[in-house]
């Protein structure tokens, strides 16, 4: 069923005006149901987007009824939804979750799809993830047989994709009682029609031409981010951008980082500054206490300028959002946000005069004068802070100045190298990505290394608590990174590469 109430009849005489909200489409995975992509329907629609999904063939009764249907039978699906909601909007946004990712990619490929954008959720182009079994290599010996396919289950094991142990045992209890939320087993006809369906995205991919968001965590147990890298190479750099997440498993829209998640989604479909802010902050799970403490501490490093610090109390791709035309203008998000705060701190920027802050569950509003240097000038702007708080971590801060003018004679006109990735940052992103290919595992020594490198580069000095004596692993990553303390954020990115390159050519 679709989620929303439009018949193919009424789709086909339907014409969008400039009133008319973008929609999204959105594709379940295997055996599962929109829960799969759990809150994002509504947070699509507090952003003021229309959603529409349908259920795959086979899915929503019994496992049974997967049998017979083919790869085609869901891409047929798939297009026959697309064309019938597509009319309804100016643009409509693709996504999918998991197999839905794999149908979302060819979708678009055979669509030609270019009227929005296209997200791919946990894409499983190989199935390579830490849990996946030695013998899983064997299926292709057992798929030239059909009565094994059609008489074989696979079925959903612990973790179930789910990293968060709550959420784990919720959905293992919900598995024991039985309930029809999502398919326990499936046959190996069906993970034979999900393999087709891998082989025509490794050979179609190339041919996407919309701009594509690729989601992916890096302790994926189903498949690793090689298939993240995959995508981005074969669809192109200037098209495809990726998101890892550091603490989820298969199922992010509803493990650890569904909050970086939802926040990326809606920024890449160019809703984030309408609607992503109120919606995180309707949820904000701290209490005032604990708002006014968090606000307390980020107003800290705000009065020296610390722009940077703001990221140990923050998600990983906490965002400054600054109007104007100029230096430090715009959306800066994860490591660019980094990068910003460096060239704010080359101009000596921050924040005195705070006045009285007004606290609004997750959102607190706080005016203040933002005063900075460059070349013999002394910029003091007055404005308001805003800060998006949920369940203690900093999500978003956007800085409102009373006349914009003022900065932007100040700082100066954009520049386009300073306001992208520099050549050192690319340089770090693609050895980010070349160490995942190394046919030899590093020594312990580099890995460490690696690891130290890397947390030095994307988040600064080490901070918390050393682990102790009996948690050796965490203890040696920790001192390796803590022996990087005072290395600047270039020169860390450099080591990376270096080392990289090192390793690479030993091979």
């Amino acid at each position: 069923m679709s989620e929303t109430t439009e018949t193919a009849e009424s789709s086909a005489a339907a014409t969008p005006n400039a009133d008319t909200p973008d929609g999204v489409f959105l594709i379940h995975g295997l055996g599962g149901t929109q829960y799969d992509l759990g809150s994002m329907h509504k947070r699509l629609k507090n952003a003021g987007l229309v959603t529409h999904s349908l259920t795959l063939p086979g899915h929503g009764t019994t496992p049974e009824s997967l049998i017979g249907v083919t790869a085609e039978d869901w891409i047929d699906a798939v297009v026959a939804k697309y064309r019938e909601v597509r009319v309804l909007h100016p643009r409509l946004h693709i996504m999918g979750m998991c197999m839905g990712a794999l149908l979302s990619a060819v979708l678009a490929q055979r669509e030609r799809h270019a009227q929005g954008n296209l997200i791919l959720l946990a894409p499983p182009v190989y199935i390579d993830g830490w849990a996946t079994p030695w013998y899983s290599a064997l299926r292709p010996a057992l798929y030239a047989f059909r009565a094994i396919r059609n008489r074989m289950k696979i079925e959903e094991e612990d973790p179930y994709g789910i990293k968060n142990e709550q959420l784990r045992a919720i959905v293992k209890a919900k598995f024991e009682r039985g309930e029809n939320f999502h398919y326990r087993w499936v046959p190996l006809e069906c993970v034979y029609q999900v393999d087709r369906l891998r082989a025509i995205v490794m050979k179609s991919a190339a041919a996407i031409r919309c701009q594509t968001l690729v989601v992916h965590a890096r302790e994926d147990e189903l498949t690793s981010l090689r298939s993240a890298n995959f995508l981005v190479e074969k669809i192109g750099g200037t098209r495809a951008r990726m998101v890892v997440l550091e603490d989820s498993y298969h199922m992010v829209c509803v493990d650890n980082d569904r909050e970086i998640v939802a926040k990326n989604v809606l920024e890449f479909l160019g809703a984030a500054l309408m609607g992503a802010g109120s919606a995180l902050a309707n949820e904000p799970k701290m209490s005032h206490a604990a708002l006014q403490a968090s606000f307390e501490a980020a107003r800290e490093r705000l009065a020296v300028g610390d722009l940077g610090g703001l990221r140990e109390a923050a998600i990983p791709d906490v965002t400054w959002a600054q109007p104007g035309e100029n230096r430090v203008s715009g959306v800066h998000a994860g490591r660019g946000f980094l990068a910003f705060a460096d060239r704010a701190k080359a101009s000596g920027a921050h924040f005195v005069a705070f006045g009285n802050p007004v606290f609004n569950r997750g959102v607190v509003l706080v005016p203040a004068t933002l005063v900075a240097t460059h070349e013999g000038k002394r910029l003091q702007s007055q404005g308001a802070l805003m800060m998006a708080f949920h369940a203690g971590k900093l999500l978003e801060l956007r800085w409102f100045p009373d006349d914009v003018d003022v900065e932007n004679a100040f700082f100066g006109p954009p520049d386009p190298e300073a306001s992208g990735p520099s050549e050192i940052e690319k340089g770090f992103e693609s050895a980010i990505a070349a160490s995942r290919t190394l046919l030899k595992a590093p020594d312990n020594d580099s890995l460490l290394a690696l690891y130290a490198f890397y947390k030095q580069a994307s988040n600064g000095d080490v901070t918390g608590e050393r682990p102790g004596a009996l948690d050796m692993v965490n203890r040696a990553k920790f001192d390796a990174w803590a022996a990087r303390k005072g290395v600047s954020r270039d020169e860390a990115m450099q080591a990376y590469v270096a080392l990289v390159q090192k390793l690479k050519s030993a091979e």
